[in-house]
């Protein structure tokens, strides 16, 4: 699942039975990435701008929401650092400084939706940027320059892109259309957003 660019152009990182695997583009023989303890990967692996640091999404037993936890490690490969102790943690977007990373959590604590965080990847409290009661908003992502994080939300109904500030200001609702939009990514000029779409409508 979930095949990532690595800033080389030459190579792809994807998830498989819970690891991370590096592959060539002309789909040569695949490599698995040391991930320490953190085996139980999903598809919410994501490469940092500057190429040197993958962060994951691994699940821990017996924990909220199956445990999804965020971790980093060098992009190589190493021992996993533990980024959220809260769970579930699904992991989306490097700050392009990165310093940052952003997700999307439940924290019924504060509402039964999901809701889109950030926190510094070297500790301190993770900082809540949007405030569903109930729905959803995921997959939030920076846009190259820092300036803006890219996410889809239902708070307007169906899911639709949105984008905001990174302190969460300023949300903007970019797509209007009748379909259910999702996980907006950036090009790494910034012109273009490319993203799935889901018809919402009746069929007939």
């Amino acid at each position: 699942e979930a095949p990532n660019w690595m800033t080389d152009g030459k190579n792809l990182l994807f998830n498989k039975g819970g690891s991370i695997f590096r592959i060539p583009v002309q789909g040569k023989k695949k490599k698995k990435i040391n991930t320490g303890d953190a085996n139980r990967n999903n598809n919410d692996h994501v490469i940092s701008f500057d190429g040197k640091w993958l962060a994951i999404s691994s699940h821990r037993d017996g924990l909220p929401g199956g445990g999804s936890t965020i971790y980093y490690l060098p992009i190589n490969g190493g021992t996993p650092v533990l980024v959220t102790d809260s769970t579930p943690s699904y992991l989306h977007g490097w700050n392009p400084n990165g310093k940052e990373v952003v997700y999307t959590a439940q924290r019924t604590s504060r509402s039964v939706a999901y809701n889109i965080y950030k926190k510094g990847i070297s500790g301190g409290e993770e900082v809540p940027l949007t405030f569903l009661k109930s729905g959803l908003a995921d997959g939030p992502e920076y846009s190259p320059d820092g300036k803006y994080i890219y996410y889809n939300s239902t708070e307007t109904g169906t899911m639709q892109i949105w984008r905001m500030k990174p302190d969460g200001s300023g949300k903007e609702q970019l797509t209007f259309d009748e379909y259910n939009n999702w996980f907006p990514h950036i090009s790494p000029d910034g012109k273009w957003i490319a993203f799935s779409g889901e018809y919402s409508g009746s069929r007939q």
